[in-house]
């Protein structure tokens, strides 16, 4: 982890719980990608508490947690883009990567560039549905190395750009399931790191509220 240079893409609610995390981790660099405001909606999905008068100068989210983060850490780098192949360089450099977007032509873009440089990276996802009042839900990480990568091609990442709309987009609150998505994502950062034991080195992982149903597949080893 400490050699590591990390890019977060997309700061919605789980990209804000995953640079909580690895701010208090000793990473070299922290690169935030986003080019949008920081509004009151997205600060109920979001760790931390802002002001009213904060939400007011409807701040870029990347500037916004550089500045709160850079109160305890060193190493944090904004870019208030959304990344295509006029600016995909900004990732030169990057050894580890939170895809946390749900563009699926921009994400095809991130990859293929994390991919060409050597860098692994976790993409994440959740689906929600709505059903007689109450929710339910998988949440996705799915992990990419050098060393084992068709899985990400063979339909456990969606690039189309016709995702759909799930409850999600709704603008529901969920910042438990987001919390709980960017655990299970840096979670599996630090195993490949060493930090944690990985002996089933699992590259794709689902996790269902109903039933607590926690699943991995496509094993390393």
């Amino acid at each position: 982890m400490a050699q590591d240079r990390v890019a977060i893409i997309g700061l919605g609610g789980t990209g804000g719980y995953v640079l909580d995390l690895v701010a208090k981790t000793p990473s070299q660099e922290i690169r935030l990608f986003d080019p949008d405001d920081f509004l009151s909606h997205n600060a109920f999905r979001a760790p931390g508490a802002p002001s009213l008068d904060e939400l007011r100068e409807a701040p870029l989210k990347a500037h916004y947690w550089a500045a709160i983060y850079a109160r305890m850490r060193k190493g944090i780098v904004p870019h208030a883009v959304a990344i295509d192949a006029s600016n995909v360089h900004l990732l030169d450099g990057v050894t580890f990567a939170f895809i946390c977007i749900d563009d699926g032509p921009s994400k095809k873009t991130v990859i293929a560039k994390l991919e060409e440089i050597g860098a692994s990276f976790v993409d994440v996802g959740m689906g929600l549905q709505l059903d007689d009042g109450s929710l339910g839900g998988i949440l996705r990480v799915t992990t990419s190395t050098p060393e084992k990568r068709e899985h990400v091609h063979g339909g456990r990442i969606d690039f189309s750009d016709d995702q759909g709309q799930d409850i999600y987009a709704t603008n529901i609150q969920v910042a438990d399931l987001n919390a709980l998505n960017a655990v299970m994502a840096v979670i599996k950062w630090k195993k490949l790191r060493g930090f944690y034991r990985d002996l089933e080195q699992e590259h794709h992982s689902t996790y269902t509220t109903d039933g607590n149903m926690l699943l991995n597949g496509d094993q390393a080893c």
